[in-house]
C-alpha cells in the first residue's frame, strides 16, 4: 500500500499552468492506470490527464477551475492490495475558492485563505506583471504603486486576474469609501523612484514629470447600462484567452501589412485534373491549404528572416520551419495547430498534415503539442469568402501571410505576340510582419517571392 502523488503534467515549453475544468472521478473511487483522470485547459489546448497509476482516488487538491502550476501535485492515488479492497472514505472537497496558489508541502488540505489586501508581496527582482493584469489596472485607474501593495498569489507571488478583480471589487471600494484623509499620500521618495516593472504592454504609469495617481471614489468603475434591445452574451473561455493574445500582439509587435495579387490559374486548373486521382490513391482530399504551404516553405528558406523570433534586442533565427495553420472551430473560434517539419514533407505528407490537423481541430483531439513551436502562421481568409484581410501576428512569431478568395476576373495577359485580355483565377495575399525586425523592403520581397512560386506553378508535375 502506497500513495502515489499526481502532478500537473507540463503541456508544453511556455506551457507554466493550466486550469481544471472537470474531474471524472471523485474521492473513493477506483482509477485503472492511463484512464482519464481530469480534464484541463491551458492558453492552448484542452487536454485529458490520465492516471499513472492504478488505485483509489485518496483525495484531489484542487476543485474544478482552479488555475494549476505545472509540477504542482493535484491529487494523491492509494495503490497495493488495501485500495483494491477498501477504498476510503470520499473527502469533501471545500467550496470552490478564488485562488489560483499551490498548497505549500505542510499545508496540504488548507484551502487557501487570501491574505490582508495591503500585504506587499515581495519577489526576487522586479516584480512581474501579465499584460491582462496590467491591462486592468490601466482601465481602473490603479497606479504602479498601488498595483504593489496588492497581494498576489500566483506563481512568485504574481498577482493574478483573480486577485486584481477582487481587489477591484472589494478591498480597492472599501478603501476609497474611507474618509478623504486616510488616503495615504505618496512620499517625495516614491515619486522620485520609479517602480520596476517587466513588461509594460499598457500605459499604467503616469509621466515622469506627474506624481502617481491618488485614487478617489468618482474613479471606481460604475455598474455600466445598457439601453435599447440588447443580448448580453458573456465570452467563452477560449474567446477570452483569443481575445488576450490579439490585444498582446498588437501591444507587443509594431505591425505593418503588405499586399499583393497572384494569378493562381495554374494551380486550380491542375488541383481541378488531379484531385479525384489523389482521393482514391491517397484517400485524402486535397485542398489549396497544402499547395499554399509549400510555396511558403520554399520562401521561408530563401528569407529565414521571417521565421524568427525577438528576444528583447536579440533575433532568434529558426532552423526549423514549422507553419501554424489558422483553422475555425464550429464554436466560431479559432486554433493555431502546427505542421511541424514542414520543410521534409512533400505535397502528400503535407496534404495528411493539414486535413489531419483540421479534423483533430474541429472535434476537439488536438493535443497540447499540437499547437506549440510554431515558426510561421498561415490563414486561408478566402475560405469565408474574404477577398483580403491584416491577420494580426500570432506571439512570439514576426509574421503572418494570409490568402483571400479565388475570382475569376478579366485581366491582361503580356506575351510576346502582345497583350490581350483573358478570363484568369486571381487571388489577393497579405502579410503581416513585426516591423521591428521586418523592413517593408523585406517583408514586400517576401510576399512578391509567394506570389510567383503561386504564378509559376507546374501543371505538368505529379504529387
Amino acid at each position: 500500500m502506497a500513495l502515489v502523488d499526481l502532478v500537473m503534467p507540463k503541456m508544453g515549453e511556455s506551457i507554466m499552468e493550466a486550469t481544471i475544468l472537470r474531474w471524472h472521478k471523485k474521492p473513493g473511487d477506483f482509477v485503472k492506470q492511463d484512464e482519464t483522470l481530469m480534464d484541463i485547459a491551458t492558453d492552448k489546448v484542452d487536454s485529458e490527464v490520465p492516471s499513472t497509476a492504478e488505485g483509489v482516488l485518496e483525495e484531489a487538491l484542487f476543485n474544478e477551475n482552479d488555475v494549476v502550476p505545472v509540477g504542482a501535485v493535484i491529487a494523491r492515488i492509494r495503490t497495493g492490495q488495501e485500495a483494491a479492497v477498501t477504498a476510503p472514505s470520499p473527502v469533501i472537497l471545500p467550496p470552490a475558492t478564488n485562488t489560483e496558489s499551490v498548497p505549500l508541502p505542510d499545508s496540504r488540505d488548507i484551502p487557501y485563505q487570501p491574505g490582508p489586501a495591503h500585504t506587499v508581496t515581495k519577489t526576487s527582482g522586479a516584480r512581474f506583471y501579465s499584460p491582462l493584469v496590467l491591462n486592468i489596472a490601466a482601465s481602473e485607474g490603479i497606479s504602479m504603486s498601488e498595483l504593489e501593495k496588492i497581494s498576489g498569489t500566483g506563481n512568485e507571488g504574481r498577482v493574478t486576474k483573480k486577485d486584481i478583480l477582487e481587489y477591484v471589487a472589494g478591498d480597492r471600494k472599501q478603501r476609497t469609501d474611507a474618509p478623504p484623509a486616510a488616503v495615504e499620500q505618496p512620499t517625495a521618495a516614491a515619486r522620485e523612484t520609479p517602480q520596476p516593472m517587466v513588461i509594460p504592454s499598457s500605459p499604467v504609469t503616469p509621466p515622469p514629470s506627474a506624481s502617481p495617481a491618488v485614487v478617489t471614489p468618482q474613479e471606481t468603475r460604475s455598474p455600466v447600462t445598457y439601453s435599447g434591445n440588447v443580448e448580453i452574451i458573456e465570452m467563452d473561455r477560449m474567446r477570452r484567452l483569443i481575445a488576450d493574445h490579439m490585444v498582446k500582439s498588437k501591444a507587443t509587435s509594431a505591425h505593418v501589412t503588405s499586399f499583393s495579387e497572384a494569378d493562381v490559374t495554374n494551380m486550380v486548373l491542375w488541383r481541378e485534373k488531379i484531385k479525384k486521382e489523389f482521393e482514391k490513391r491517397e484517400g485524402d482530399k486535397i485542398t489549396f491549404t497544402p499547395l499554399f504551404i509549400e510555396a511558403i516553405v520554399k520562401c521561408l528558406k530563401k528569407y529565414p528572416m521571417l521565421n524568427s523570433s525577438i528576444d528583447g534586442e536579440k533575433i532568434i533565427i529558426k532552423k526549423d520551419i514549422n507553419i501554424g495553420m489558422a483553422t475555425a472551430l464550429p464554436s466560431g473560434n479559432l486554433i493555431v495547430p502546427i505542421i511541424k517539419g514542414a520543410d521534409q514533407l512533400n505535397l502528400v505528407g503535407l496534404t495528411k498534415q493539414v486535413n489531419n490537423m483540421a479534423n483533430n481541430a474541429r472535434n476537439n483531439k488536438l493535443r497540447p503539442d499540437d499547437t506549440q513551436g510554431g515558426t510561421f502562421t498561415f490563414t486561408n481568409v478566402g475560405t469565408f469568402g474574404s477577398l483580403m484581410g491584416t491577420p494580426i501576428i500570432n506571439q512570439p512569431q514576426v509574421a503572418i501571410l494570409a490568402t483571400g478568395a479565388i475570382k475569376k476576373r478579366p485581366v491582361v495577359i503580356e506575351t510576346e505576340q502582345g497583350d490581350s485580355i483573358a478570363i484568369r483565377h486571381m487571388m489577393y495575399v497579405s502579410m503581416s510582419y513585426d516591423h521591428r525586425i521586418i523592413d517593408g523592403s523585406l517583408g514586400a520581397t517576401f510576399v512578391t517571392a509567394v506570389v510567383k512560386e503561386l504564378e509559376n506553378f507546374d501543371v505538368n508535375r505529379s504529387f
